[in-house]
């Protein structure tokens, strides 16, 4: 463990006075994601450890190339947590390429985002000067947040070498509870167990089956459990983790996945295949063939967006098309931060 961010500043100076691309790249655990860069590696696993740990004030600030399992270990010391529940889709998952592709796991609706915990970062941007924004206070913003842009951006705006973040009590008490039920049901039965002042934190279908998890107080999470009924899952940790890691049975395979962001109320996009319904509807997975257009044209209709998530053709854009009014802001946005376009070039968008 260990800073080599002089090191990396001195990389990225040398390519922006070359003119050269840089891919970043840290675990590798997201390289699915996203456009293929065809550009020179910068590996910043090497800049990785907990930088400081104050568990009375909820705050843990991290080097960009710390794997996630080494955060939760820290925090897990003293009962606490990471509550956007960052996905491990591997062993080498970090906690950088986490706010770059702005994972969160099946609490999201309840518990927020990775984007929402930021507190501030690091970063060294396309001029090579090595810059902090935000801090480690909630309030600490002036003009443009630019620690929770970075959530989503894929690294097109800079390098991320250090975050902080708000941390969690983990839950006293936590429940799954499993019952049967149709496709065509499931969504507005979910909402309406949302719209109730109970804790829950996890509402997913999957495979004719809706699982919900409660969490919070002891008294709190059996009385909810007795009142709504269902069986209780002995082992629900285990399938949350699937679900989280995308280590579930629907998701192996070579298939193109789909990920609908949309309204929760909404109707369940037509299209025959297979589907996971998670977050409460508001994420909805898609396994199967189909073109963006037709997509997009879907997911408008339920008042969102889709990308294809992981396979499929991966040559032409995996990103639902931004409005050209928007595209504008986000390509002005890109030259402020790297005007050579030294970053991830084209991996979140053709045009960035």
């Amino acid at each position: 463990m260990a800073d080599i961010s002089q090191r990396l500043q001195d990389e990225v100076l040398a390519a922006r006075k070359d003119g050269r691309a840089l891919n970043i790249v840290g675990g590798g655990s997201k390289k699915f994601m996203g456009r293929a860069v065809e550009a020179a590696d910068l590996d910043v696993r090497g800049h990785a450890g907990i930088v400081e740990y104050h568990p009375v004030e909820l705050v843990i600030t991290v080097r960009a190339g710390t794997r996630l399992s080494e955060v939760e270990a820290a925090l897990a010391e003293n009962s606490q947590m990471l509550a956007f529940e960052p996905p491990h889709f591997t062993e080498k998952s970090t906690i950088g390429g986490t706010l770059a592709c702005n994972q969160s796991g099946p609490g999201r609706p309840w518990t927020s985002s990775v984007r929402d915990h930021v507190l501030g970062i690091r970063l060294i941007n396309g001029h090579g000067e090595h810059l902090r924004f935000g801090g480690q206070v909630m309030k600490n913003v002036a003009g443009y947040d630019v620690s929770r842009l970075q959530a989503g951006a894929m690294g097109t705006l800079g390098l991320i070498t250090e975050v902080s973040l708000k941390v969690l009590p983990k839950p006293a008490a936590t429940v799954t509870l499993v019952q049967d039920m149709a496709l065509a049901e499931v969504v507005k039965f979910m909402n309406a167990r949302a719209a109730e002042p109970k804790p829950l934190t996890g509402a997913c279908w999957h495979d004719g089956r809706l699982y919900l998890r409660l969490s919070g107080a002891r008294s709190a999470v059996d009385a909810t459990a007795k009142q709504w009924g269902g069986d209780i899952l002995d082992d629900g940790d285990t399938f949350w983790a699937g679900l989280r890691d995308q280590k579930l049975d629907y998701f192996a395979g070579e298939r193109p996945l789909w990920r609908f962001s949309v309204n929760p109320m909404a109707s369940n996009p037509s299209l025959d295949g297979d589907w996971l319904i998670d977050w409460g509807g508001a994420q909805r997975w898609y396994r199967g063939e189909g073109e963006l257009a037709q997509m997009e044209a879907l997911a408008a209709r339920a008042g969102g967006q889709v990308s294809l998530f992981r396979g499929g053709d991966r040559s032409g854009e995996v990103m639902h098309r931004q409005p050209a009014a928007l595209k504008t802001i986000q390509q002005r946005i890109k030259r402020s931060f790297d005007p050579g376009a030294i970053f991830n070039p084209g991996r979140l968008y053709t045009w960035m």
